[in-house]
């Protein structure tokens, strides 16, 4: 999983759950990353206690990402040539820079 600088972040909302905008820019560093889009913002019924994010299904050029902090959600959509298993590595080496 090289890194390079082709992703890029699209900010459509002026509303993001804490930490997910720092996550996400770490990704777009990702070689095979093109376009990251965060979306709908919503209420859950169970709490998580810090950040997640978790890849839910295909879309077309790359996957829709369920991220989870609290009792807030929020859908990502992320334009990529990456499998879903690379994806989940990049997510999760994402996740562990944040501190």
């Amino acid at each position: 999983m090289g890194k390079s600088n082709g992703g890029r972040l699209v900010w459509n909302h002026s509303t993001h759950l804490p930490g997910l905008i720092p996550v996400l820019e770490r990704l777009t560093s990702y070689t095979g990353i093109q376009t990251i889009t965060p979306a709908v913002i919503g209420r859950a019924r169970s709490h998580r206690p810090r950040l997640e994010l978790k890849v839910s299904v295909p879309i077309r050029g790359g996957y829709k990402i369920i991220a989870r902090s609290g009792k807030t959600f929020q859908e990502v959509f992320i334009v990529t040539e990456l499998s879903k298993r690379e994806l989940e590595g990049a997510i999760s080496q994402a996740l562990k820079k944040k501190k």
